[in-house]
């Protein structure tokens, strides 16, 4: 089959034909229809520090994808070939102490998807079937494909209560705009994003933010001032991993706000802890999804009206897989899509 592979220690991915994947009693196989481009793909074909560390290549990478199951192991009863579905991107190890307690997104063994095993950017993909989530019949299939990250602004918005709340949001990435999206869904009152970068201010308008500034332009304290805010942003959502934002966030928080960061630093941040203690702040760290209360709370969102195509910005057929990347990494675009011939194999 043809797969998008990192071969060696070099920037970029090869096109190539790999054998198709089999699978085992627990497993299911699934032909994919289309996938995204996320961050750590980039990560990936830059060949930076982390993907040095991390990955070991020959590898087909890729995690955000959707398609159709064709075959499926002896032991799976409740997935059948032609169901529309995505994967958990996390394959965990089942038997931890978090596995063993229901907390799988807490598994400190977990394998990612097209990072420690074989991924999506091919025309098969083979998972166990408790990595299996299939789609509602009424889920738009672009929105199924990017249930992964969608599951990531879903997980971090909602790890404390928004509702009446005022909410920053510091990045506006894919991830960040569709964390606005899911705020105003579920009832925040002012939904404040901050982004330097002018194409992704206009997406986070389009998905429902308030107000989205440049913070290289407009100070926090003014935005806080023009919206009638007294006491501060009740939640902050940091999606950039930059240390100018995070000292900003910390800086306007409220009395008892809370923090929840998925953005990624380069490198170690200091913050100024009298503040944290003082204001009596709350900082959580996000990863991934919850297993599997994000994906039932993504898909009665879109059943419910949230909408969140419009953060889907670019469509490429796989064999464009090099000017897809081009744009994914180039800060003009929302999400990127790779769309897969199915009538390949």
């Amino acid at each position: 089959m043809k797969a998008l592979v990192k071969h060696a220690e070099e920037v970029g991915l090869r096109l190539e034909d790999v054998p198709e994947p089999t699978i085992g009693i627990n497993d299911v196989l699934i032909r994919v229809e289309r996938t995204g481009i996320c961050g750590t793909d980039l990560h990936i074909w830059d060949w930076n520090g982390w993907a040095k560390e991390t990955v070991v290549t020959p590898l087909v990478i890729g995690h955000e994808f959707a398609g159709r199951i064709v075959a499926v192991g002896s032991n799976v009863n409740d997935f059948l070939p032609g169901d529309r579905v995505s994967g958990e991107g996390h394959v965990v190890c089942g038997r931890c102490r978090h596995c063993l307690a229901g907390r799988r997104h807490l598994c400190a063994n977990a394998q990612g998807v097209g990072v420690q095993r074989p991924g999506a950017f091919a025309e098969l993909i083979a998972i166990p079937m408790t990595n299996v989530w299939k789609h509602a019949d009424d889920v738009d299939p672009e929105v199924a494909a990017i249930f992964d990250p969608f599951g990531n602004a879903v997980h971090t918005a909602l790890s404390t209560e928004v509702l009446g709340e005022d909410i920053l949001i510091t990045g506006a990435g894919p991830i960040g705009c569709m964390a606005a999206a899911v705020v105003r869904h579920a009832g925040a009152r002012f939904v404040v994003v901050s982004e330097p970068n002018a194409y992704r201010r206009a997406l986070a308008e389009r998905m429902g933010a308030t107000l989205v500034i440049d913070p290289t332009e407009r100070d926090l304290h003014d935005v806080q001032k023009e919206l009638g805010m007294v006491e501060g942003f009740d939640v902050g959502l940091e999606m950039s991993g930059n240390a100018a934002a995070l000292h900003a966030m910390v800086d306007t928080m409220a009395h008892g706000g809370r923090i929840a960061m998925l953005g990624i630093p380069e490198t170690e941040i200091a913050i100024d802890w009298h503040e944290v203690v003082f204001n009596m702040l709350t900082i959580r760290g996000i990863y991934g999804r919850e297993m599997y209360e994000t994906w039932y709370q993504m898909t009665v969102m879109l059943q419910s009206g949230l909408d969140v195509r419009p953060v889907i910005t670019h469509r490429f057929p796989w064999d464009e897989f090099e000017r897809a990347f081009e744009v994914a990494g180039s800060g003009e675009s929302g999400k990127v899509l790779l769309e897969w011939d199915t009538t390949l194999g």
